[in-house]
């Protein structure tokens, strides 16, 4: 009995040092690891592509993926090319923006400064024993983590597009290979899971920028009809800021509230503001569960518990990039006996 305790003791205490160093590597290794995982999801977006390229056209598959990415690119250039424009016609008018909000907030400073002179004419003690106390970290030191200059992040996304070209091409080898790291009789199981997975991201990256276009839609016709300036502009930002886990609802909020100052009555700054929340809601309860929901099967305090744990580790990108690590971790743990119970407590 005490040397099957001991041997319990043991198995536990290996098990939270091997978790600890998990966490370490993963939170000193934010860059990298950030990178890699990028670059698989965006293997997944490309893959079906690459296929098609392989089929219709005869393509080999490394020039096939060259070309995949290639318009990729080329994509996402377009896209930042017009959004930066218009992004440039906001940016000029917004000095008229903060003119405005800062009127409307005069008499607050006028009386906060008041308050201030009151206090000073009746002569407050001051403390003469100071204790310096060092100020909380808030939300901002935390999604900021791991992003020291825009050169650096720069530089890191630079590698995403390599990866994701090499991931595409040595996909069959990669696969097969991560196969035969396991002994004979798990490899049909890991073969499975690794499947399993693969199909779950598809259906994650695809089902968010659909519900994203839908989402931005809506909010493009809603804004226009509400005579929100830029709404053209300020739908597709809110639309899609509202995927952002966790924080999705103020960001969404943020940029049609902002423009809307000044410019909007309060009666319609109420409705902008009730239509950014019934559209996140109608994506978060409907929209979700329909196209993501039988992917992930993931409950939400799951969800929850992996947000807050991956924006600690990583910052805004692990806020990204949690549900889709959560999704795979307990694809694996339901292929492995051990694990089984906590793909129970993740699961719905």
């Amino acid at each position: 009995m005490d040397a099957a305790d001991s041997s319990r003791r043991h198995h536990w205490s290996l098990t939270l040092l091997g978790i600890g160093l998990i966490v370490a590597f993963a939170y000193y290794g934010q860059s990298v690891f950030s990178v890699l995982f990028f670059s698989i999801l965006l293997t997944f977006v490309l893959d079906p592509l690459v296929e098609l390229f392989g089929i219709y056209l005869r393509l080999p598959r490394a020039l096939a993926a060259l070309i995949a990415v290639i318009l990729l690119l080329a994509l996402l250039y377009g896209i930042a090319f017009a959004s930066y424009s218009r992004a440039i016609v906001f940016v000029d008018t917004v000095p008229q923006y903060s003119q405005k909000i800062r009127s409307m907030l005069k008499p607050f400073r006028q009386q906060a400064e008041k308050l201030q002179r009151t206090q000073e004419a009746v002569g407050e003690p001051q403390p003469t024993n100071v204790i310096a106390v060092r100020p909380v970290t808030d939300w901002t030191d935390v999604l900021t983590h791991g992003v020291s200059t825009l050169t650096e992040a720069l530089l890191a996304a630079s590698f995403i597009p390599f990866l994701a070209y090499f991931l595409l091409t040595w996909k069959h080898h990669a696969r097969s290979a991560t196969v035969m790291l396991f002994p004979l009789e798990h490899r049909h199981t890991a073969y499975v899971t690794l499947g399993l997975i693969g199909k779950m991201l598809q259906s994650f990256i695809v089902g968010n920028l659909l519900i994203g276009l839908l989402i931005s839609g809506i909010s493009v016709v809603i804004f226009w009809l509400l005579g929100v300036p830029f709404f053209y502009f300020i739908g597709f930002a809110s639309g899609f800021l509202s995927l952002v886990p966790y924080l999705g609802l103020v960001l969404a909020m943020v940029p049609p509230i902002l423009v809307g100052l000044g410019q909007l009555e309060a009666g319609d700054l109420l409705a902008v503001a009730f239509v950014v929340i019934m559209l996140h809601l109608f994506a978060l309860n409907v929209l979700y569960p329909k196209m993501l929901g039988s992917r992930l099967k993931l409950n939400p305090l799951a969800v929850t518990i992996a947000l807050l744990f991956w924006g600690w580790i990583w910052g805004a990108v692990g806020l990204v990039l949690a549900i889709p690590i959560t999704g795979a971790l307990k694809i694996i743990f339901d292929h492995v006996d051990s694990m089984k119970p906590f793909a129970t407590w993740l699961g719905e």
